[in-house]
């Protein structure tokens, strides 16, 4: 498929799939449809939320590409997200050694 192409990004739903991550995956799809083939956007969009979601690193060509591409998406997404709870995690051997150290 060509660039420009006007598939429905909506089929790229999974089941398992929480409605926050298909959100921003489809609002990366639908703002880039016009610029890249279906294949590769549908790639594209899955590698932006493995990097937001998951803290995939990809070779640094990639990274440069997913950040350009994600600018925008990201900054609503990450505004979006400042009142939200945050969850902190802390390695096992801080935490034991925190425990200890109150007694």
């Amino acid at each position: 498929m060509s660039a420009g192409s006007s598939f429905d990004v909506n089929k790229y739903k999974t089941f398992y799939e929480c409605d926050e991550h298909w959100e921003l995956r489809r609002m990366f799809m639908e703002r880039h449809k016009d610029r890249f083939s279906e294949d590769e956007l549908v790639c594209l969009a899955q590698v932006f939320t493995n990097v937001e979601f998951l803290g995939c690193r990809y070779p640094a060509e990639t990274m440069t590409l997913i950040a350009e591409l994600s600018k925008d998406v990201a900054a609503e997404y990450r505004q979006s997200r400042e009142t939200k709870l945050k969850r902190t995690f802390v390695a096992a051997s801080d935490a034991a050694a925190a425990r200890y150290a109150k007694k």
